[in-house]
């Protein structure tokens, strides 16, 4: 395949209008016509109300993915022009997220919102020309070249979605996937009042608490799983050590975050108690003796390491205190940015343990060098 379709931008541009889709027709509920043309808002007066907020909001969220779509013209060479490109895609994307809103009573479409989405992604274009230009994308193809695999593409869009993944409230620090309670849960309403209900196992105990020890290794594991992820696409002793250093500082930063939204900034630092000490250097001592391992056999230890830690957090529950801070992210201001986050949080193990497995299976391959 040539190298400028297998750019890292054109997945992580998919992802990111997959996110912009959920977080615009979010809670995707009552759906109707309400009786008035769905372009009406085009030329509505100026809303009287709006946040500082609000503002950025709608300007940050469509700049990654205006970046991102210039840059990924500009790596095929379309560089005259991948700016109006990206400026038209995501016009185009939130004109149709604003008319789908009209449909949702409990959305509300505006020509302010389009107009700022559309600034966003111009902006982030720019970003994305001005790197070119000043020749930043051009040092980290030879950086990804000198430091990562050629069949890179898919691990690396993995560990950059990483620490979105971990800013989602997990009841186990940098435990992601722990979807069975819910799971069960959605399925047992939705098959409420149906001679399917019967069909669903019935545990004779309730789910138990994870015990110290349990807790420190599943911390433990979700630091080092990243750290295996690259091994599978790095080669060289010194690069693996560096790479994995730099990720169990982002994930513990990407926690602190998640806390600091959650709790407030005074309470950043909270949920690093000694279990988690504990875990986050014991994942720190594996990923050193593991440095020398090979690439197959780092894919192996991933596929490992993310069905004892799935395993184990999926049979325990989420305490009260966890669901109190669900609820702060699910009925405040992040109600549309929780459920963007929460799929990446939810589903981020279980995109890994498939990509290790296409990737064993020999698919996964590119040419040299690709951005």
């Amino acid at each position: 395949m040539p190298a400028a379709q297998r750019t890292v931008a054109w997945p992580l541009a998919l992802a990111s209008v997959c996110l912009i889709v959920y977080a615009s027709l979010y809670p995707f509920a009552d759906w109707r016509n309400q009786g008035i043309s769905p372009l009406r808002f085009l030329t509505a007066p100026l809303p009287r109300y709006w946040t500082g907020f609000d503002v950025g909001a709608n300007l940050l969220g469509y700049a990654p993915l205006g970046f991102l779509l210039a840059l990924s013209a500009l790596r095929s060479r379309r560089v005259s022009w991948a700016i109006s490109m990206a400026v038209v895609s995501g016009g185009l994307l939130s004109l149709t997220m604003e008319t789908l809103q009209s449909y949702l009573p409990a959305r509300v479409p505006s020509n302010v919102d389009l107009a700022l989405n559309t600034l966003g992604t111009w902006m982030g274009a720019c970003g994305a020309w001005a790197l070119e230009r000043t020749g930043v994308v051009d040092r980290w193809s030879r950086f990804r070249a000198r430091w990562f695999a050629r069949d890179a593409r898919g691990a690396l869009v993995l560990l950059l979605l990483w620490p979105a993944a971990l800013l989602y409230p997990a009841a186990v620090p940098m435990g992601l996937g722990q979807v069975f309670e819910r799971l069960e849960s959605a399925l047992a309403e939705a098959l409420l009042d149906t001679p399917f209900l019967e069909w669903m196992p019935v545990r004779e105990v309730e789910l138990q608490p994870l015990v110290p020890i349990a807790e420190l290794l599943c911390v433990a594991l979700g630091a080092l799983i990243p750290c295996l992820l690259g091994y599978c696409v790095i080669r060289a002793l010194v690069q693996r050590a560096a790479f994995a250093g730099v990720m169990i500082a982002v994930g513990i930063a990407a926690s602190a975050l998640s806390a600091a939204l959650s709790y407030g900034p005074p309470h950043s630092w909270a949920w690093f108690d000694v279990p988690v000490q504990a875990g986050v250097g014991l994942a720190a001592v594996l990923a050193m003796l593991l440095l020398a391992v090979p690439r197959r056999a780092a894919a192996a230890l991933t596929l490992l390491a993310l069905a004892v830690q799935l395993g184990l957090l999926n049979q325990a529950p989420a305490d009260p205190y966890f669901a109190q801070t669900l609820q702060t992210w699910e009925q405040g201001r992040f109600i549309r940015f929780h459920g963007v986050v929460q799929w990446l949080g939810w589903l981020w193990p279980y995109a890994a343990l498939l990509y290790v497995l296409v990737w064993l299976s020999g698919r996964e391959r590119g040419p040299a060098g690709e951005t």
